[in-house]
């Protein structure tokens, strides 16, 4: 039988950091309340990072019409992904399984139909690593 992995950080790969929008909210939304970036980056916050993964939020991530907008980055050898549309109320959990997957591979890429149905569905970006060659 196949060893779950997920939970375990690849070997030799660089550290995984989640980033989260803090300034995200939705058009129409309260000026004055609470952003739902910034509610997402409690509720991951209080949820508890996988192993390996540190978890920052920035001021923006210029995705503004698809908030809320979480970054997965992990070093030069790993493709980095904007995962939009995020709902601090229904995704934590899947934004946390997704994270782990990803924080267990070396590359950065997961298999398709190991992701969570946020993490296929919901993809803003794929950005190649830094190391990986032109295709031209």
């Amino acid at each position: 039988m196949a060893e779950d992995k997920a939970e375990t950080p690849a070997s030799n790969a660089a550290p995984v950091t989640l980033t989260v929008c803090l300034t995200c909210r939705n058009e129409g939304a309260d000026p004055e309340a609470t952003r739902p970036g910034t509610l997402l980056h409690d509720a991951l916050k209080e949820a508890g990072m996988p192993e390996g993964v540190t978890l920052r939020g920035v001021k923006c991530l210029s995705a503004c019409s698809r908030s809320c907008t979480v970054l997965l980055t992990g070093g030069e050898e790993r493709w980095s992904y904007v995962y939009g549309d995020m709902d601090p109320e229904e995704h934590v959990a899947e934004i946390l399984t997704g994270t782990a997957a990803y924080a267990a591979t070396a590359d950065g890429l997961v298999p398709w139909r190991e992701r969570p149905t946020a993490f296929r569905k919901q993809s803003v970006a794929r950005i190649p690593p830094a190391a990986f060659p032109s295709e031209e």
